[in-house]
């Protein structure tokens, strides 16, 4: 198998450039999933640091400073927002042990409880005279139906 001169070329430039790999181009951030939560509800924060292998610190109003762990090569928490905090936007930041530093934002919403289901039925779940009016013509459909096929089957055996 030969190797191509480009592409030989090609490898020992990138090589002698220096080009960073993956684990040097390590991004700082801060994530939060869901990022809008009403109050009350529990979120998790997924941040990087230059060196994922040390706790960092995430500071938020409604949460207050929260300490993130290493797992699975990131800095995780799970936290659960106070249910009396008032629905806003809050700045969250992280400050990594090394320097670095990432913001996003908590969007806190006000918890609304539905009072009933949405009326997107029509058949028998419905009420009222529509709900009645369409199961009796269903039922009606369905002893047509049953009639045809008794006469159509007499007219067989006679003919």
């Amino acid at each position: 198998m030969r190797t191509s001169v480009p592409a030989a070329a090609a490898a020992l430039i990138l090589v002698l450039l220096g080009v960073p790999s993956g684990a040097r181009a390590a991004a700082v951030f801060v994530e939060l999933n869901p990022s809008t939560v009403p109050a009350g509800d529990e979120l998790s924060i997924r941040a990087s640091c230059e060196d994922n292998l040390k706790a960092a610190t995430v500071t938020a109003e409604p949460i207050g400073s929260v300490t993130v762990s290493p797992e699975f090569g990131f800095l995780t928490a799970t936290v659960r927002v106070p249910a009396d905090t008032e629905p806003g936007d809050y700045p969250v930041a992280l400050r990594c042990q090394e320097g670095g530093a990432a913001t996003t934002t908590l969007h806190v919403v006000a918890g609304v409880e539905p009072s009933r289901g949405p009326a997107t039925g029509g058949g028998g779940t419905a009420g009222g005279a529509i709900g009645s009016t369409l199961i009796g013509g269903g039922l009606l459909a369905v002893l047509a139906g049953l009639g045809l096929g008794v006469v159509s089957l007499r007219r067989r055996r006679l003919g």
